[in-house]
């Protein structure tokens, strides 16, 4: 049986782009997931030539033809979501269990906005003068350019691309290079929805040519990115210089405060859910767990027993609670920032090194480091399964510590009392926050984003996603 083949959509059409590139398992390296050819930054303008081409027809199209088409191909992904959940566990490394419930995300955030093609809001409000009536309504911005990560490959695709197209607006889709095969599935699915040529197309590639050319467009009309801060701020930068609509979720240092009054084994399961399913590779992942002095030890004693329980291996095999990292280069990350978890001074209280499994492939074991305020683990985003634990004297230096960062993407708390949760709801410098909850794990119908360096431009998901793929009219008219 041959490998399989995924190419880029341009104007309905398949490409087959340079090269064979071979998509990586990282739980079997001697067994590719298949084979992908990247385009050029001539092919890229041409895709942002074929959604520019598109987009006015597209703009005036019916919304229950919109609706309609998202609908089929959120039950097409829900009806395949075992099929899809297996190409992400082999092509980013998660637990089967987790992959097949990111597809059926997928397929949900679909539904969802299909349901929003035909309720986008507007409003008639009396003028101040007599005769006169005002019309505000919304329009599609026009040509959209997404930029995703890896690190969830249907499901944050599927939540910039439904909005973009319940909305009426194109779009041009750049998948992070590791994961063609999640991303030649949405667009291969999308292909046979009833689509016009032009109104969705994907481009394989890095970011560097492709991504490049897209952002120099002058076809594009607005870039949605989630992916590091280095490279979100280099986008914002060329963003800006052409007045480019701009949506970016750029990373996280999530803290989960423990108090003294919580339940510890229900704080340890937020824990280590938060901390190290999915491979720690969420930015939303609980990187920072601050923990009251009275049980910082029962805490840590509770921890390092439930880590010892945890199995690591290939994400298809049952019993496996976390998979591999999803490449060389993060794996690389991950052990640098172990190795400065040693170097400044760190206690390694659990994991740290690399696990061997029957395949050659990217395992790591669950890291937890007892490290202070000012160590580089606790300070920068890792994105692996590497967590700090810090000492807070009491609930105020808790929420100082949790506080003291340059992200506020999320934060959580664990505690029995009302007060604190109350307080810490109000006072966490975050753009979402989680009380006895993993700071990972959101909902898909509501908005989704931080603060500070975490995020720049409007909410995600939900109804909130209007605020991006929209533009807002106002028209007077006097009778």
């Amino acid at each position: 049986m041959s490998e399989p083949r995924f190419s880029s959509l341009i104007a309905g059409q398949w490409v087959e782009g340079d090269g064979g590139h071979a998509d990586e398992n990282p739980s079997d390296l001697a067994s590719p997931v298949g084979r992908y050819g990247t385009l050029d930054a001539a092919r890229a303008a041409q895709a942002v030539d074929a959604a520019a081409a598109a987009a006015p027809k597209w703009a005036l199209s019916n919304p229950q033809q919109r609706a309609d088409i998202l609908d089929a191909v959120g039950s097409e992904i829900l009806a395949r979501k075992e099929e899809l959940g297996r190409l992400l566990a082999r092509e980013e490394g998660k637990t089967l269990a987790e992959s097949i419930g990111e597809a059926a995300r997928a397929g949900q955030i679909f539904k969802f906005f299909a349901g929003e093609a035909l309720r986008i809001p507007g409003e008639k409000l009396a003028s101040t003068r007599p005769g006169v009536d005002v019309e505000i309504t919304r329009e599609p911005v026009g040509t959209v350019g997404i930029i995703a990560p890896w690190n969830f490959p249907l499901a944050i695709p599927a939540w910039k691309i439904a909005p973009a197209l319940a909305y009426g607006n194109t779009v041009v889709f750049k998948p992070a290079e590791i994961v063609p095969g999640c991303a030649w599935a949405i667009a291969e699915i999308l292909s046979r929805a009833g689509l016009p040529e032009g109104v969705f197309n994907m481009v394989l590639g890095s970011g560097r040519t492709v991504g490049q050319a897209m952002i120099e467009h002058k076809g594009l009309d607005a870039l949605t990115f989630t992916g590091s801060v280095p490279t979100g701020h280099a986008l914002l930068k060329q963003a800006a210089a052409r007045a480019l609509k701009v949506q970016m979720e750029m990373g996280g240092k999530n803290p989960l405060v423990v108090l003294a009054d919580a339940d510890l084994d229900k704080a340890v399961e937020c824990a280590v859910n938060g901390a190290f399913f999915s491979t720690g590779q969420r930015c939303t992942a609980s990187s920072r767990l601050i923990v009251e002095n009275a049980v910082y030890d029962a805490f840590v004693a509770k921890m390092q027993a439930r880590l010892a329980k945890v199995k690591v291996g290939d994400p298809l095999e049952p019993g496996v609670d976390i998979g591999p990292v999803a490449s060389q280069a993060q794996l690389d990350t991950d052990l640098g920032y172990i190795q400065a978890g040693h170097d400044d001074g760190g206690e390694l209280l659990a994991g740290g090194e690399r696990v061997e499994w029957k395949t050659k492939g990217h395992f790591l074991a669950p890291t937890l480091f007892a490290a202070r305020p000012t160590d580089r683990i606790a300070r920068e985003e890792i994105f692996g399964p590497v967590a700090a634990v810090l000492r807070a004297d009491d609930y105020e230096h808790a929420l100082a510590l949790a506080n003291d960062t340059e992200f506020g993407l999320c934060a959580g708390i664990c505690t029995t009392s009302l007060r604190h949760a109350t307080h810490f709801k109000r006072h966490a410098q975050a753009g979402m926050v989680m009380v006895n909850l993993p700071t990972a794990g959101v909902d898909p119908h509501v908005p989704f984003g931080g603060r500070k360096a975490s995020s720049y431009g409007p909410r995600e998901q939900g109804r909130y996603a209007v605020e991006f793929y929209t533009t807002v009219k106002t028209a007077y008219t006097a009778a």
